[in-house]
């Protein structure tokens, strides 16, 4: 007997076929995103570089979770999961910065 209902091609639904023409853009950005903070880091302005390093920086890291890791594509619940487990590292970074300042 063959249970047709549980194997994964019926639960997860039709593909996402993504085109070249977007990972070429989304990677046109990170490029052009790289080099503003290259430049921001050469202007020898830290306020600026540092403001630009926490900006952009999650920026990229978004772009590159949810068009290259495809999470774009995933359900709710697994957005859900990686959103609590990033909050809980930054949590975690900063006590240990606060910690590190504080001694």
């Amino acid at each position: 007997m063959s249970n047709t209902t549980s194997s994964p091609e019926h639960r997860a639904g039709p593909p996402h076929i993504v085109g070249y023409g977007t990972f070429i853009k989304v990677w046109l950005a990170l490029v052009t995103l790289t080099a503003i903070l290259v430049g921001l880091s050469a202007s020898h302005v830290p306020n600026l570089a540092v403001l630009g390093l926490l900006v952009i920086t999650p920026t990229k890291a978004s772009l590159v979770l949810f068009y290259f890791m495809h999470l774009k594509y995933e359900s709710t619940a697994l957005k859900y999961m990686v959103a609590i487990a990033l909050a809980v590292l930054v949590i975690f970074v900063g006590l240990t910065f606060t910690d590190f300042l504080f001694r």
